[in-house]
């Protein structure tokens, strides 16, 4: 395609455009878009379709550089429905009381038969099916709520029912399906009469799709007696959940049409199908074992395997489609699944973690008084707290109708981070109790599945370094994604009026962003406007917040413009600078995160601290993102002019104090309102027997005997009762001492009864499992 207009092609629109514009298009828009798609990054067919994916939702206010807080406080966070409610409290609720994930993952290898039937009974494999087609029609809150809860229980279960309500046949039926695939299939979903699993990953193609081998042919065969159009399907795929009991499995592959009885395209690209199992070629039912997690996952291959051409998702029209089908659906996945997996091991960590560290003694007092302690309790419950907030504000936006395809990254990849930071505080903390594996270990089964979530649904190390800003700077920056669609347009005279209008915007942002940082970077954001619709109180504790998140957003939004400016194509390949800038991006997301929840619950002054903390961390994790940029980007003068612009007085964050600290940590030290609303929606049961039951029990009674236990400590250390002393041979234990004091006045009954009460609680929760010599794993 010619790339300059010619003067008389611009005389014909002279009518519409003015002579000033007409001068300007032919010598500066014209040779500025020819230089525009000669540097533009060649891009595979998949990924211009991951670019066309999703919609912009809030990461487009924070790309733009002036965030309307406004706005933020105007969405109205997602709410569960009072079905929903009910659903969560009765079913799901039921189905953690019949879940012992030691036996499941030691033992049976498998979710027992009844629990299966009950999953099925209760339409949870429906739960986003509209309830048309017989499923629950549930909001992506209630879908996250589920998640969260059954993953604060057993893994494998949540694993087994969220998967498919994620990324599977259902949704891609619901999505693209025909009405035929829509009216058959969904009911059959919905009742679990079929086990959906969804094929896309093979042995040579994980995240690079394009490299993907299996393959359709398009032809003709004898199918069901009658000689029918369709496709030959050969492919081997891994890493498939549900795959080794499914019994409907969707299949990504690509399609060739060499004898073109389709159109004149032989080859259609990635396509997806509906293949019932039971076909002859296809081989499945083996399993992989992932990190002693038995949500059933395993490989499966098809050989000479013929379907009808109507079984491709949405029929023949969606025949080379399929990446596209796939890249609009994985948001949803993304934006719930995992995040809510994430969230329930935080506020299990929380709940668990802070319990013990109360109840667990050394040099007689709570561990949890030590800084050390203290500080890794400070990561659990504040990253909880960040964690819950991205994941409520991101499905809200799936209820909204959005499908965020960044902000699914985004808390794809810190979600699940943030999981395996917290996971691993919960663990030191807990010591040898988190190493021993049994019945009695909360952790241990966590802490193995932590690198699922990290590998699963786009690898972490490539959701950071390509996806994030790689995706982000082109569908959310204001006008990089007009400037490349006006490239890309085949109308010389459109494109150039389009590219035109989009690249003076443009020019102008970056001019105001240049001027904006500066004087923001000066004031640290002071000038910056601040929510409206806030009450006074709030205001003065989140105020300076949102003027600090101004400052890094307009700061944000200069350095990203620059980085593209000075590197072009090229930043695609320099993915260690872009996964810096994805981390700006994503810490900005979360703080606003952080701030929407803060407002919304303001009611509640115990989470303060929480916030504070929450943004403080963001903030100083962002600072060092930049800082990191600025040292790296090659053009070291451009480095050198942003690094004065963005931090002129140097740089100005720090992390949060040990005061702030240690005031987060005491939130999940003690029972309070504040400890049940930053744990709430995990799986809590009375049962002494349970883990979480047994600790919640023992907290109680250690708090009630706190004052009898100092009494008693006070007792011993001046020589009343001697605990040394040698009686018999023998010297006297903690039980018999206390009730030497009783006897002897220096307490109460009621204060022996406490303490002794607390004594056998705290024994109890300090217990690990031992087995046989053979280590017989089968009980405890």
């Amino acid at each position: 395609m010619p790339f300059l207009i010619s003067h008389n092609e611009l005389f014909a629109h002279s009518e519409s455009i003015g002579l000033w514009k007409r001068l300007r298009l032919q010598y500066i828009s014209a040779p500025i878009l020819k230089l525009f798609r000669h540097a533009l990054p060649r891009m595979s067919q998949t990924e211009k379709d991951a670019l066309q994916a999703g919609t912009v939702w809030w990461d487009g206010e924070l790309f733009s550089g002036k965030p309307d807080w406004d706005k933020l406080i105007d969405i109205q966070l997602a709410k569960l429905t009072e079905q929903e409610k009910a659903f969560i409290e009765g079913p799901v609720e039921e189905l953690c009381s019949l879940l012992d994930d030691w036996d499941i993952t030691q033992n049976s290898k498998d979710l027992p038969a009844h629990v299966w039937q009950f999953i099925k009974d209760q339409r949870l494999f429906g739960l986003i099916i509209p309830k048309q087609y017989g499923g629950l029609e549930y909001s992506a809150l209630a879908h996250s709520a589920i998640v969260l809860k059954l993953s604060s229980r057993s893994i494998s279960a949540a694993v087994t029912v969220m998967v498919p309500n994620s990324l599977g046949p259902a949704k891609l039926i619901m999505e693209y399906g025909t009405q035929k695939q829509k009216d058959y299939y969904l009911p059959r979903l919905a009742a679990g009469e079929e086990i959906p699993a969804f094929a896309l990953t093979s042995p040579t193609a994980g995240s690079d799709a394009s490299s993907m081998t299996d393959y359709g042919i398009v032809c003709y065969e004898q199918f069901e007696g009658k000689n029918t159009l369709g496709i030959r399907l050969n492919w081997e795929k891994r890493y498939i959940t549900l795959g080794p009991v499914c019994t409907l499995l969707g299949l990504a592959f690509k399609l060739y049409d060499p004898e073109q009885l389709l159109s004149e395209n032989t080859e259609r690209g990635i396509t997806l199908a509906l293949i019932p199992t039971h076909l002859p070629g296809i081989k499945i039912g083996r399993r992989h074992y992932p990190l002693s997690q038995t949500f059933q996952n395993g490989p499966n291959s098809g050989k000479d395997v013929f379907i009808p051409i109507d079984w491709i998702i949405g029929g023949q029209n969606y025949a080379g489609k399929g990446w596209q089908m796939l890249m609009e659906s994985l948001a949803d996945g993304r934006s719930i699944s995992l995040p809510a997996l994430s969230t329930g091991a935080g506020k299990l960590a929380s709940r668990a973690a802070g319990a013990y560290a109360h109840i667990r003694k050394q040099f007689n007092r709570p561990i949890g008084d030590f800084g050390g302690i203290s500080e890794a309790l400070t990561r659990i419950a504040g990253n909880t707290y960040i964690m819950d907030a991205a994941r409520i504000f991101t499905v809200t936006s799936i209820d909204l109708g959005e499908k965020p395809s960044v902000a699914s990254a985004v808390v794809k990849y810190h979600l699940t981070e943030k999981m395996r930071h917290t996971v691993n505080d919960a663990m030191d903390i807990y010591g040898g109790a988190a190493i021993c594996m049994g019945p009695r270990n909360i952790m241990g089964r966590i802490y193995q599945a932590v690198p699922i979530s990290i590998t699963v649904e786009g690898a972490n190390i490539l959701t950071r370094s390509m996806i994030i800003f790689g995706q982000g700077v082109v569908r959310c920056h204001p006008y990089v994604f007009k400037e490349i669609d006006s490239a890309n347009s085949q109308h010389k005279m459109t494109a150039l009026i389009s590219f035109d209008k989009a690249f003076f915007a443009h020019i102008i942002h970056v001019v105001r962003s240049f001027f904006r940082t500066f004087f923001s970077a000066v004031s640290d954001g002071r000038l910056s406007k601040t929510p409206r619709q806030v009450t006074k109180e709030y205001h003065q504790a989140s105020k300076r917040y949102y003027q600090k998140l101004s400052r890094l957003s307009v700061a944000f939004a200069l350095l990203s413009d620059f980085c593209m400016i000075t590197l072009g194509g090229k930043l695609k390949q320099m993915e260690n600078l872009s996964a810096r800038l994805a981390d700006i991006l994503s810490y900005l997301y979360l703080s606003s995160a952080v701030l929407k929840q803060y407002h919304h619950d303001q009611a509640y002054a115990e989470d303060k601290a929480l916030m504070q903390w929450s943004c403080e961390s963001l903030f100083y994790d962002s600072q060092q993102a930049f800082d990191g940029v600025l040292a790296n980007l090659p053009n070291r003068s451009i480095a050198i002019l942003l690094r004065f612009l963005i931090f002129p007085l140097g740089m100005p964050y720090q992390k949060p104090n040990d005061r702030l600290a240690r005031s987060v940590a005491q939130r999940i030290l003690t029972p309070s309102a504040a400890r049940d609303r930053l744990t709430q929606g995990i799986y809590c049961s009375a049962n002494i027997h349970d883990p979480i039951g047994r600790l919640d029990n023992a907290l109680l009674k250690v708090v009630r005997a706190e004052q009898a236990e100092k009494k008693l400590q006070q007792i011993f250390k001046t020589g009343q009762i001697n605990p040394h002393q040698i009686i018999n041979n023998k010297i006297p234990d903690y039980l018999e001492l206390i009730h030497q004091a009783c006897q002897q006045g220096l307490i109460n009954e009621l204060e022996l009864k406490l303490v002794y009460e607390a004594h056998i609680a705290r024994s109890d929760v300090i217990k690990v499992d031992d087995f046989d010599q053979q280590l017989n794993l089968n009980g405890g």
